[in-house]
């Protein structure tokens, strides 16, 4: 039984078949209005560079140049007379269009031209003898008499290659139709109509093949070039040149000349058009033979093969696209060629599940805002809920609202659903549209359409996995700039605290007329701290300055000097400071005063209102893993911290101080002591809190107090 995908009328409809030239179609045109005189050839020829330059080539050549040479077109139209520009005319556009079919560059088609040019001759001459007026008509007639030769040979290669060199005879009609269900007459005739040239035209070749008994009342036109292909394919059959005699009204003997005269005429035409004809009449024309019917086990084992390799090249294809957009397009592009798809789209799964919507590829943004609830039911949700592939068409009688928009959208009769399933998962579904006959034809690929959905979500997938990366890595950068942001703004609130309290020293001590360079002293350098704080900023992995030898009793007695010179200190609050003076760290001075400065200033909101206690102290070196630590403390004799408090304490969270950026400060001493490659430890009861820090002791030769060098210091935990 005839399976649809080898109905060659159907390929015929999708095959890139040439165009007839428009300047044949207007020649035609004028010839049917028998209004075509000399300015209206030259007009027409003129337009087209092509054939003006075939004209001078023809008019200056040895046949009909008298001496002088041709200098423009209005000469050679002259010096070729109206019927030779008319003859080269449709010769060289029809065989323009010839070779511009789909592998007659790879054929041999010296045979194909001298028959075609034979009928020509042949039925221009028949019209002439039997008073038919349309002379040109008839000439073209006889050249596209077996254009449908061609063009079964372009839709189907494999199955015509054999035959397109076989005898012209009913014997190639009866293989045709029962391989491939059309007859090249029926091609010609089918591309005749596509042209939108005569329709006696496109009757003429339809009826080249019949019995001339069916032909007796018929129009001239179909007789004669019934007679010229009897004629030019049969010469040397006595019966079907008196066959050809009878269609015509005409005597054997005026055939006889005929043929004499053709085979001059054909030989000078094929010159003028530069075709070579040499061994032509060598060619084979074998009886025509249907091909060995192909065994179905082997063709099935050799189209899974190929789709296997095609699978893997898709699979290829898909890994090299850059980005998400991309890869939309490949997968569009690619579903169109290897489907034969007239359209394609893509709806991807939306971020809640809940929906498919567009997703725009190659430019058409249109169905980017298109848009199905999975929950509503219809052929394309159920397609990506149940991961089936669906087959839809415009007649169906519970097409959806969502589907006949989605023909529309692409411009087809019916679609396909090829779900893209990764996994367990359904990442969404690709649409390709095609003509209503293909569907049966595509349903028979459906393992083909399965494996390249998979191949497609495999490598969606991945891009969505690295579009999800690359969002969570702003996200992180942002987020860490945010809190970069709220420690910048904790730490610059310290120095800027005490620059405001020494302002007020400093006023007080120049009304007295007392010396105020210490304190100037101690300004400069907070204002330095701020710069250098809020210069960290941009830096969310700061690097702090080179390592150096800090004297810790030195800075620990500056920060203690800050809070009681500045008035920051209560009255109630008592600090004490107990450290070794030969106590040094190797480390980053003004890291280590942040340290400082922020647990001294909490100590003394722990102890507020009701005064105590802070002590300052270093008990000396201490031996961690074989390696030597300072150890320095802070505590005081408050109340204490909450057991959760404590569990969390060196996180940053928000704590139940007023203001926005209350919380930090432990987190920021904490980040602090590990830029310094220290430890800190928290301990605390009722009797108080204390925190207890080891720091990188200085090497025994490093001496000197180490003032205060520039940092880029960034709190972060």
């Amino acid at each position: 039984m005839h399976q649809p995908e080898q109905d060659i009328r159907n390929r015929l409809l999708v095959a890139r078949l040439p165009a007839m030239p428009q300047i044949l179609i207007k020649l035609i045109g004028h010839l049917q209005a028998d209004d075509l005189g000399m300015p209206e050839l030259a007009a027409l020829i003129a337009q087209d560079a092509g054939m003006t330059g075939k004209v001078l080539a023809v008019a200056n050549s040895s046949a009909y140049h008298r001496g002088i040479r041709s200098a423009n077109l209005e000469q050679s139209l002259v010096s070729l007379g109206t019927d030779m520009i008319k003859t080269l005319v449709i010769s060289e556009s029809v065989f323009q269009t010839f070779n511009n079919f789909p592998h007659s560059g790879s054929t041999d088609l010296r045979a194909f031209w001298k028959n075609s040019l034979t009928a020509a001759v042949l039925a221009r001459e028949l019209a002439r003898r039997t008073g038919y007026a349309q002379l040109e008509e008839a000439y073209l007639a006889g050249l596209l008499h077996n254009v449908g030769r061609l063009a079964l040979l372009a839709t189907a290669p494999r199955e015509y290659a054999y035959n397109f060199t076989a005898r012209d005879d009913e014997d190639l009609c009866a293989v045709e139709q029962r391989t491939l269900e059309i007859t090249h007459a029926e091609a010609g005739a089918w591309l005749i109509e596509r042209w939108q040239l005569d329709s006696f035209l496109a009757d003429s070749v339809l009826y080249h093949h019949e019995p001339s008994a069916r032909l007796e009342a018929a129009h001239p036109l179909i007789r004669i070039v019934r007679a010229a292909h009897l004629v030019a394919a049969h010469g040397d059959n006595p019966e079907a040149i008196l066959e050809a005699a009878a269609l015509c009204g005409l005597e054997r003997a005026d055939l006889d000349e005929l043929r004499l005269n053709t085979e001059r005429q054909v030989g000078k035409s094929a010159d003028h058009l530069g075709i070579d004809l040499a061994g032509a009449d060598d060619i084979p024309s074998p009886p025509a033979q249907a091909a060995p019917p192909l065994d179905p086990v082997a063709q099935r084992l050799s189209e899974e093969m190929r789709n296997l390799v095609l699978v893997s090249e898709i699979g290829q294809a898909f890994a090299r696209q850059q980005g998400e957009s991309g890869l939309l397009e490949s997968m569009v592009r690619s579903a169109r060629m290897l489907f034969d798809f007239e359209n394609a789209l893509v709806l991807l799964e939306n971020p809640t599940g809940q929906a498919l919507v567009g997703a725009p590829s190659g430019g058409a943004q249109r169905v980017s805002e298109f848009s199905i609830p999975l929950a509503t039911g219809g052929v394309v949700a159920h397609s990506a809920l149940a991961r089936q592939t669906a087959f839809v068409r415009r007649d169906d009688q519970a097409l959806g609202l969502a589907e006949e928009q989605l023909l529309r959208m692409l411009g087809s009769e019916s679609m396909v659903c090829v779900p893209l399933v990764a996994g367990a998962r359904c990442l969404g579904v690709l649409v390709g549209g095609l003509p209503a006959w293909q569907v049966n034809a595509i349903r028979k690929r459906e393992h083909f359409l399965k494996s390249f959905g998979g191949q497609a979500a495999s490598a969606l997938e991945n891009a969505l996995s690295e579009r999800g990366h690359a969002r969570r890595q702003l996200a992180q950068v942002a987020e860490e700039y945010r809190e970069a942001s709220r420690r910048v703004v904790h730490e610059v609130n310290n120095p800027l605290s005490i620059i405001k309290n020494y302002l007020s020293v400093l006023d007080e001590k120049l009304a007295r007329q007392e010396p105020v360079s210490g304190e100037m002293s101690i300004l400069n350098e907070e204002i330095d701290r701020v710069g250098q704080l809020i210069n960290s900023l941009p830096d969310l992995k700061p690097t702090g300055a080179g390592a150096e030898s800090v004297a810790v009793a030195r800075l620990a007695s500056d920060v203690v000097r800050l809070f009681r010179t500045t008035g920051f200190l209560p009255p109630n609050v008592d600090v004490t400071l107990a450290v070794q003076d030969d106590a040094r760290i190797e480390g980053d001075a003004d890291m280590l005063k942040q340290v400082l400065v922020n647990l001294v200033k909490n100590a003394i909101e722990a102890l507020a209102g009701n005064g105590g206690r802070i002590d300052i102290t270093s008990r000396g070196l201490v031996n961690r893993d074989r390696k030597l630590y300072v150890e320095l403390a802070v505590a005081d004799s408050g109340p204490g911290l909450p057991r959760e408090v404590l569990a969390n304490l060196f996180a940053a969270v928000k704590s139940t101080k007023d203001g926005d950026h209350h919380g930090l400060g432990l987190s920021i001493v904490h980040s602090l002591v590990k830029k310094l490659q220290g430890h800190i430890a928290c301990r605390s009861g009722s009797t108080g809190t204390a925190f207890e820090i080891l720091l990188p002791a200085a090497s025994a030769g490093s001496t000197g107090a180490t003032p205060a060098l520039p940092a880029r210091v960034l709190g972060s935990a």
